[in-house]
């Protein structure tokens, strides 16, 4: 079918690439790459395509309901194009309502089972804006809600909008890259259509530039180039460092091995930032003073999900595999070291260790070891995660992988400094 622009609902003239964007019903789209490159309005324009057809449900998603109704966000934009037109905005449901029964919502993906909130709904159109704040399976996740009767006209359609991530983005958002972008790991099917500032002749482009000259050199490639092949590198690590292996050294090769948590810090998050995880890093060092690591484990979970979690990988590395755990500071160190001394790890060689430095300076031993080829990763479901951290330490969101494998490094280096604390 062929469905002509409808000026009744939308209050932007296209350009050439939202027009572009506009006009695909194949199934799975990025489109974007570089700010200003008017993401948002195209975004809006795709779920409003089919509003004049019965049965149709569009939904449109951000990471944080914040980002979704602050000024200039998608929800306000909506306001400005359908306020005065015959659409009917149902306040309760956040969602248009149009004469012909069609309807437009808006969501958000915030916490880490907020999908399932949509568990019963049925979309013809889900739309993502700024993807890479919003987790893989969570997006991933959305497609089941992708469904059309039989006998529609209308294609059912999943659409994204992003710049490449920042630096805070780099870990939730590395998906993108590889379903869109990265050619060694496209989704067959899937497309990215790249829109930049240029491709924007509403946007004062000078006033614009003159903003995004404030931003770091890479911050600045990004948004303006729409590059996402540069990213932030970290001050310590480099990933062509670390030996990628199949399986642990011989049994009898083995000197020594520990698995070491740093426990996350129960504060609330800061403002745009994501809390910290618990990470705990399962390390083995060889009579040859290499260095092999064959499991991280990391989550974010109540204290008391967090005991049970710690009580069952002790369970599964053995009762004689040594635990240590990062002694906080303060009262609450001490309290939370007796706790698991007493009641979650009892039989088990446990220990509470008291960092000697800060985080970077404990992490330089082990980047020295690292550099010098001596670590070697063992193939696993962590390890991709651990290698985009690793890249950005200490500079990117997340440092607790990095946290726990430099405790467990530190802990089984000769003449390590760390010092011990056991509650009696």
């Amino acid at each position: 079918m062929d469905f002509d622009f409808d000026m009744k609902y939308i209050k932007e003239v296209p350009t050439a690439t939202q027009l572009a964007f506009y006009s695909l019903d194949i199934l799975d789209v990025l489109f974007g790459g570089g700010v200003a490159g008017g993401k948002s309005s195209a975004l809006l324009m795709a779920a409003l395509k089919f509003v004049n057809e019965p049965k149709y449900d569009a939904i449109i998603l951000r990471d944080t309901y914040a980002n979704l109704t602050k000024p200039g966000a998608l929800m306000e934009r909506s306001f400005e194009w359908l306020a005065g037109t015959d659409a009917h905005w149902n306040g309760d449901a956040k969602r248009w309502e149009f004469p012909s029964g069609a309807t437009l919502s808006f969501g958000y993906l915030d916490g880490p089972r907020d999908h399932y909130s949509f568990q019963s709904s049925e979309y013809q159109f889900v739309g993502i804006d700024e993807c890479v704040n919003i987790r893989e399976h969570q997006a991933l996740y959305m497609f089941s809600r992708l469904r059309k009767r039989a006998d529609s006209p209308v294609p059912i359609r999943f659409r994204c909008a992003s710049n490449p991530p920042t630096r805070d983005q780099l870990q939730r958002g590395a998906w993108v890259k590889r379903r869109y972008i990265d050619p060694d790991t496209r989704n067959p099917g899937s497309l990215f259509l790249p829109s930049l500032m240029p491709d924007n002749p509403h946007i004062n482009r000078e006033e614009y530039m003159k903003s995004l000259y404030n931003l770091d050199p890479i911050t600045r490639q990004q948004l303006i180039h729409g590059d996402w092949d540069i990213k932030v590198q970290g001050e310590f690590f480099k990933r062509e460092w670390f030996n990628i292996v199949d399986k642990l050294p011989p049994k009898e090769d083995i000197d020594s091995c520990v698995r070491f948590w740093d426990m996350a810090a129960t504060q609330e998050k800061a403002k745009g930032k994501q809390p910290a995880r618990t990470s705990g890093c399962r390390m083995y060092r060889t009579k040859h003073n290499q260095w092999f690591i064959d499991s991280i484990v990391k989550f974010r979970k109540t204290p008391l999900d967090t005991e049970q979690i710690i009580k069952q990988t002790a369970d599964m590395d053995g009762k004689y595999f040594p635990i240590r755990m990062e002694w906080e500071g303060g009262s609450g160190g001490a309290i939370t070291i007796d706790h698991y001394t007493r009641y979650i790890l009892p039989g088990f060689d446990f220990r509470g260790r008291r960092p000697p430095s800060s985080k970077a300076e404990r992490a330089s031993p082990f980047a020295s070891q690292a550099e010098a080829g001596n670590v070697f990763l063992v193939k696993g479901q962590w390890l991709a995660d651990f290698l985009d951290e690793a890249d950005t330490f200490p500079n990117g969101e997340f440092k607790d992988q990095i946290d726990s494998v430099s405790g467990a490094f530190n802990e089984l280096a000769p003449n390590n400094n760390v010092l011990e604390i056991s509650i009696l």
